[in-house]
């Protein structure tokens, strides 16, 4: 086993992505989708880290319809490394599995724990943050994190409380002491972190250290670290049902929960770096070129006395006459017409299909 620090990459592959119907599907979430760019987001995101890691350096994990996606999209990657989880768990086990994986090999390895579906617009800085953040991990018993600048008073986002003190650098990066980690807030709430400065957005990326992971479960999440403990015990048997069986008694719950929220020693440095969770349809309209009158399209459309819509139309043309702040996204078998306001409920309609017994279109 060796002791040499190592960096890797594990990239989030799972989640059923259900905000992008019609286009996403239970077999094709949104990480599938080439909805940001021409390449799928997951393809985009490993891209992003080549000129930092090898193919052998990059896990990626998920389910197993998924992970077959994976090797079809990237083959290069070991068919070793694209891990399956033996059921969806959230990223608490996700990435318990798949740290422990990696600490097998080498328990000093520092992890990059990257969400596939995240949009990154200046990939060099990027980079940067992520050497930066590795160093850090591999120097010091920390976990680390990147904070978001939000520019307005976002409920859909947790929120990261950073220290003005106790500034630590390493890379050429600034990174500060974490002080607490927030959920979701209200509005009202929301406001009031932007007012007070020192609270940016939770990324959902995160670098630490395989050993260190372990140290904090045990001391932060002991609830968690006794699972940690028999999945690394039947991880290096290669018991698959053993892994399955332990996995399954794991909380469904995500990693900010589980440990993030508890523990002590984490640092974050500013994701200043073009960022984007690419969370709805509204959110392309940032993303896709406009038009004159702020219309944002991907295929073909023509657009009359229309304004800041948005249209996803690659197989036929759409005519849009007089509206504004709307989505139109016309896929093979289904048609999705919403106010932008509205397009956080396309989750409501996917349960109302599933009343109706409508799951072919799911």
């Amino acid at each position: 086993m060796s002791s040499r620090p190592r960096v890797c990459a594990v990239i989030m592959a799972g989640g059923s992505g259900t905000r992008f119907w019609p286009l996403s599907r239970k077999t094709r979430p949104k990480q599938f989708l080439p909805i940001a760019t021409q390449k799928t987001m997951i393809e985009e995101t490993v891209e992003r880290l080549r000129p930092l890691l090898p193919p052998e350096a990059i896990y990626t994990i998920s389910n197993a319809a998924q992970a077959a996606a994976i090797r079809k999209l990237i083959p290069d990657l070991p068919a070793r490394n694209v891990l399956v989880e033996p059921l969806a768990r959230n990223t608490a086990a996700s990435l318990i599995l798949a740290t422990a994986r990696v600490y097998l090999k080498n328990p000093k390895a520092v992890i990059l724990a990257l969400p596939a579906d995240h949009l990154i617009t200046k990939p060099a800085v990027f980079l940067k943050k992520l050497r930066a953040a590795a160093a850090a991990a591999a120097r010091e018993d920390v976990i680390v994190t990147f904070g978001i600048p939000p520019n307005f008073p976002s409920t859909g986002f947790g929120y990261i409380h950073f220290a003005g003190r106790g500034r630590r650098r390493f890379g050429g990066v600034d990174f500060f002491p974490v002080l607490k980690f927030k959920e979701k807030p209200d509005l009202e709430r929301a406001r009031t972190y932007l007012k007070q400065g020192r609270h940016l957005w939770n990324s959902g990326m995160f670098v630490w250290r395989a050993e260190v992971f372990a140290r904090k479960l045990e001391r932060f999440a002991p609830e968690f670290y006794v699972h940690w403990e028999r999945i690394v015990a039947a991880v290096k048997t290669n018991d698959r049902p053993a892994i399955a069986a332990a996995f399954r008694e794991i909380a469904a719950t995500s990693i900010d929960y589980a440990l993030m929220e508890k523990a002590k020693g984490i640092l974050m440095a500013e994701g200043n770096f073009g960022w984007s969770d690419v969370g709805s349809w509204a959110s392309l309209a940032d993303i896709w070129p406009k038009d004159g009158s702020a219309n944002a399209l991907r295929g073909e459309a023509q657009f009359l006395d229309s304004r800041n819509c948005l249209v996803y139309s690659p197989h036929r043309l759409t005519a849009v006459v007089g509206l504004k702040d709307v989505i139109v996204v016309d896929t093979k078998d289904a048609l999705l017409v919403c106010s932008k306001k509205a397009d956080q409920r396309v989750k409501e309609v996917i349960e109302a299909l599933k009343k109706r017994g409508s799951r072919k279109i799911l």
